[in-house]
């Protein structure tokens, strides 16, 4: 088979991501040129069979005719096949390069003029390669009427279909260098993909991004050795001869690395409980395989090779069905997934029936994988993207929730005090200044009216107190009835005024609390921050001067301090509070 992987794989928005794609396709080599036209015909080779014997056959018209233009697969044997290419009048004695696409995964070798020349993705010993294909340069001294003979090797896998094309010298390199162009471009959106969601998963802690960053990397690694990427233009030697290892590998690890990332991100454990069972076993079961392959025991080698294809298929199925379920049951990130996953699946398929003889006209299906799973690589970021804004936009519900108190809105006791704490701990000079409420009368408003009734009155009371306060002020309910502000650059003598005005914004509420004539009132006590504060020094201080201010007949606001200023005023609703030997 030659693809072996069956992979997940505002409206300007997606026409640009569309437009992407569609100018990364134009640029493979799916763009048609002027070829030269050509005979082709084929046979099996056989034990007694000389290069001689072959063309002989070749002119007798005794070898199969297939169109070279269109892709042909040769069946697997023993021994190979024999390929003869010829060019059909008139002829053309320039330059001229043959290639062979897509690249068989096996060795062609090229016999003319009594020479032999080896074509394989990870040969580095010839100066001149073809990119994403095979080529072969045809030698000045071949006239344009000579016929070529190729040998294609045995393969241990299922062959794929090729197409042949002798082009002038000038037409090959442009469209070589439109081919380095579109595959450079995809695996540069991939790679790129891959090394921003190993940050996300590093800072975030996500194993979900890992995941996503192996499934996305093995693809690309698949990609780069079935087109020859790797060997060719970036030389990897090393990988010389491992690509029957490397290959199957990759192909396991990557359905293994999409069942476990597509279980996460389409959140499966809450869309579809009981599909999430068989995708773990498939992730499972394809880290096995990849253990059984490079086991080098000749029986887990061969069982592995037998169970990868079956287990591809049923997977590709299991995670599209999974996907849907999920998306139908309200999961908004597999939406994402099947916009990915399915394209690439289709093309997937396509190739595999082409694989069979299906399809020979399509020869930009291998091209197009490669632009789908830098297609799919965008959009599954873009799905990244949305989950961790929505997962954000979650946390930030919770935690004003959770900071937040239920009844009057305002700041909760814990998470006052963790950002006053925080705000006296600055240590930046400045005036700060604390607020301590206390409601007159409370207790015998829920005594005589009922808790309703006191529910109501915290609540506009505080809706009172946040509508004087400024917006940097921190307010929040410290008890029951108690409320508390802290004052940030405002000194005691600029906050007493704006705590007369709190005490007669909420008398103003004229809530009764007993008969008509008592009203709802609130006793406050103002305290500066000091040296060496912290909340808890603090929020005492101002408590002392709160109760010297229910002592002198509530309803007023009184000021902490360690002396009495000679020119305080102190009239019938301020009192200053000394401080207590």
């Amino acid at each position: 088979m030659r693809k072996l992987i069956t992979l997940p794989g505002s409206d300007r928005r997606w026409r640009s991501w569309c437009g992407l794609v569609l100018g990364l396709l134009w640029l493979g080599p799916g763009v048609a040129h002027a070829a030269t036209p050509l005979n082709g015909a084929w046979r099996e080779v056989r034990a007694d069979d000389t290069p001689q014997a072959v063309l002989a056959e070749y002119r007798a018209g005794r070898l199969k005719s297939f169109d070279p233009s269109l892709l042909q697969r040769f069946p697997r044997s023993i021994a190979g096949s024999w390929v003869v290419i010829a060019s059909q009048p008139p002829w053309d004695n320039g330059e001229r390069v043959l290639t062979i696409y897509p690249p068989p995964l096996s060795t062609a070798t090229v016999i003319a003029n009594g020479e032999t020349q080896s074509l394989a993705l990870d040969d580095f010993s010839v100066a001149a390669h073809g990119h994403g294909r095979l080529a072969w340069r045809v030698p000045a001294t071949l006239p344009g009427s000579a016929p070529i003979l190729l040998r294609f090797e045995p393969s241990p896998r299922l062959s794929a279909p090729v197409r042949f094309q002798l082009q002038p010298w000038n037409e090959y390199l442009q469209q070589d260098a439109q081919w380095l162009v579109f595959a450079s471009a995809c695996f540069a959106v991939m790679l790129a993909m891959v090394l921003m969601a190993l940050c996300f998963a590093l800072m975030l802690r996500d194993v979900t991004y890992a995941w996503y960053a192996g499934y996305i990397f093995c693809y690309m690694f698949i990609q780069g050795i079935q087109t020859g990427f790797l060997f060719h233009p970036l030389e990897w030697s090393w990988l010389s001869g491992m690509a029957p290892l490397a290959g199957p590998v990759a192909v396991a690890l990557s359905v293994a690395f999409a069942s476990l990332f597509m279980m996460r991100f389409c959140e499966l454990q809450r869309y579809a409980p009981l599909l999430r069972v068989p995708i773990v076993a498939l992730a499972v079961g394809m880290i096995q395989l990849v253990l059984m392959r490079c086991s080098q025991i000749a029986l887990l080698v061969e069982v592995a090779q037998i169970l990868l294809n079956p287990l591809l298929m049923i997977g590709a199925v299991l995670l599209l069905v999974a996907a849907i379920v999920a998306a139908a049951r309200g999961s908004r990130q597999a939406w994402f997934f099947l916009a990915g996953w399915t394209p690439l699946l289709l093309l997937t398929a396509m190739t595999s029936a082409q694989v069979n003889g299906a399809l020979p006209q399509l020869d930009w299906l291998n091209d197009a994988s490669l632009a789908g799973g830098a297609f799919e690589a965008i959009v599954l970021s873009l799905g990244l993207a949305d989950r961790a804004l929505v997962l954000r936009h979650d946390r930030d519900i919770v935690q004003a929730l959770a900071d937040h108190d239920a009844l009057t809105n305002v700041l909760n006791r814990r998470a006052w005090t963790e950002r006053a704490s925080s705000l006296l701990a600055n240590g930046t000079p400045r005036p700060i200044t604390l607020l301590f409420l206390d409601l007159d009368h409370f207790k015998l408003l829920n005594d005589r009216q009922g808790h309703n009734a006191g529910d109501r009155a915290l609540v506009a009371v505080a809706q009172a107190l946040a509508t004087e306060l400024r917006p940097s002020d921190l307010l929040g309910r410290y008890g029951g009835e108690e409320f508390v502000a802290l004052l940030d650059g405002t000194t005691p003598q600029q906050a007493m005024p704006v705590a007369t005005r709190l005490c007669r914004r909420v008398h103003r509420l004229e809530i009764p609390a007993g008969d008509e004539s008592m009203l709802l009132s609130v006793s406050i006590g103002v305290a500066a921050c000091q040296d060496g504060d912290d909340v808890e020094s603090l929020v005492e201080r101002a408590d002392q001067a709160m109760y010297e201010a229910k002592l002198n007949g509530r309803n007023r606001v009184c000021l902490y301090a360690e002396t009495v200023p000679p020119s305080a005023p102190i009239g019938p609703r301020l009192h200053i509070v000394k401080k207590r030997e």
